[in-house]
């Protein structure tokens, strides 16, 4: 058992080692050329959705807009104290949405 380690432990066994994980690397990116075909193509179809999406969510924030702001009219004119603080909050998911997109 302890030629076996000191076989291991050598500076030959390191250095085979360390041949073995860079062959098997090396054939890892020759075997991801064909992919990367797929991978651009994904991206350009993905990327192609962008502007459609941040219209669709600027949008979706010009409707929470005027629903926040009916909602904050409604408690304004009943005298609800509590105004600012429904004001900030609608305004607040405004916001999000368009920092969003």
């Amino acid at each position: 058992m302890k030629k076996f380690t000191n076989i291991l432990r050598s500076a030959f066994a390191k250095r085979a080692i360390f041949a073995l994980f860079a062959l098997a690397s090396v054939a890892q990116c020759f075997a991801a050329g064909n992919g990367m075909a797929g991978i651009n193509e994904a991206t350009s179809m993905i990327s192609s959705y962008f502007d459609p999406g941040t219209k669709l969510i600027y949008a979706i924030g010009a409707v929470v807009g005027l629903i926040g702001g009916v909602k904050v009219y409604g408690k304004f004119s009943s005298g609800d104290p509590d105004t600012s603080k429904t004001a900030a909050s609608w305004f607040g998911a405004c916001i999000f949405l368009i920092v969003a997109a």
